[in-house]
């Protein structure tokens, strides 16, 4: 039976992210940040898994195409590029793709991050039990702004599953299929939420391997969705009882396993090699720009003239409005972003793409949370004359 617990990696301390105790800087470093690669599941991916139920999809896979609705153009003199950020603002608007560890808890993990970085701020997105390993969205600064669209999206996990009994594959496989779909759950006793029946949207379970009473899954799932539980609900189905022995979140919103991801020690080679050397690139490889962490939402760019008032939390006028992605409905989240790429505020659209395209004046989004400074772009009078586009039209 393939396990879902990462290999034992050379050179590196198993005890330095577990405990009380964050990894010492004086581990063995010279190695470790050498390579590019990243660690990688080492459960096998299996051709012909026994049953895939379910679209393999989460909401933050939704493909969307780009409408221009008027063109703009944008000042070099004002706001920067996210890559090209200066270092004090990259660890401002910082976000980290980390593989958690099993043994310390969520927190834990965060406090070590803030330790490490010497930050003040920094918060997690989706709380992992300590002995749970995988993804763990951490944001720094103001970038935790954003932590609740993140909370909203979409999970997976890889599960060890026991079933208490022997049952035939063909009966375990129709049962998980059963599972997909809106279900209901009650948290479980231990859980630090309310303890009432709700809904949770299971997109897909898909079984990997079974052997004997040991079924591997992975499951796509809304967020809020307790694994543990899911395994007892399909054990109860079963008529055998069942628990979840081993979990790990491979995917959290636009977080995955890939080669973003990293652990706290490589974190803490890359700010010590800074301190050493002043070299940049391995801290900005391993912090991502806080963009990276809203690649799910919708997109709307704006233009310069319209970015200072939604620094100040006013609406996003049509005039300002420059191109938009499609399949945005009324209500739905949606990020501002600067004709440079720079996220300016989440907010929430007051009309559907359609809408958005063809209106000249009224609002299409009110602003929720501001995630740009004030002030980084001027204020829309001194950017009226530089911007042709907002010029009146001409009657014809």
């Amino acid at each position: 039976m393939s396990v879902i617990h990462r290999p034992k990696r050379e050179g590196s301390s198993s005890s330095g992210d577990r405990g009380s105790r964050p990894p010492s800087k004086s581990s063995n470093r010279s190695d470790r940040h050498s390579s590019s690669t990243r660690p990688r599941s080492s459960f096998p991916e299996k051709k012909g898994a026994y049953v895939a139920s379910g679209s393999k999809t989460l909401p933050a896979d939704k493909k969307r195409s780009v409408l221009v609705k008027r063109n703009g153009k944008t000042d070099p003199a004002y706001g920067t590029p996210p890559l090209e950020r200066s270092l004090e603002m990259h660890l401002r608007l910082g976000a980290i793709n980390l593989d958690k560890t099993s043994g310390p808890t969520s927190h834990e993990v965060v406090a070590w991050v803030k330790r490490i970085l010497e930050v003040e701020k920094a918060g997690h997105s989706g709380t992992l039990d300590p002995k749970v390993t995988g993804i763990l969205p951490v944001l720094l600064g103001d970038a935790t702004r954003v932590m609740d669209t993140l909370l909203l999206a979409g999970k997976e996990y890889i599960c060890l599953m026991h079933v208490h009994k022997p049952v035939p594959k063909k009966g375990i496989t129709d049962v998980c299929g059963q599972f997909v779909g809106p279900i209901l759950q009650k948290p479980p006793l231990k859980s630090s939420v309310v303890k009432e029946l709700r809904t949770r949207t299971i997109y897909y379970l898909e079984v990997l391997e079974i052997e004997g009473q040991h079924v591997l899954m992975r499951v796509g799932c809304e967020a809020g969705t307790y694994i543990r539980k899911l395994c007892y609900d399909i054990g109860l189905a079963l008529g055998t009882g069942a628990n979840m022995e081993e979990l790990r979140r491979t995917r959290a919103g636009p977080f995955r396993e890939d080669e973003t991801l990293v652990t706290l020690h490589q974190l803490i080679d890359a700010h010590v090699k800074y301190m050493e050397t002043g070299n940049e690139n391995l801290l900005r490889r391993v912090i991502l720009p806080v963009e990276a962490a809203l690649v799910h939402l919708p997109r709307l760019v704006i233009a310069d003239n319209a970015v200072d008032a939604i620094c100040h939390g006013a609406p996003l006028a049509a005039p300002g409005l420059l191109s938009l992605q499609t399949e945005i409905n009324r209500g739905d989240g949606v990020v501002l972003f600067t004709l440079k790429g720079e996220a300016v505020a989440v907010a929430q659209a007051e009309l559907s793409s359609e809408e958005m395209l063809a209106s000249k004046s009224g609002i299409v989004a009110a602003t929720e949370r501001v995630i740009m400074e004030p002030g980084t772009y001027p204020k829309a009078w001194k950017l009226a004359e530089r911007d042709g586009s907002t010029q009146p039209e001409t009657k014809r």
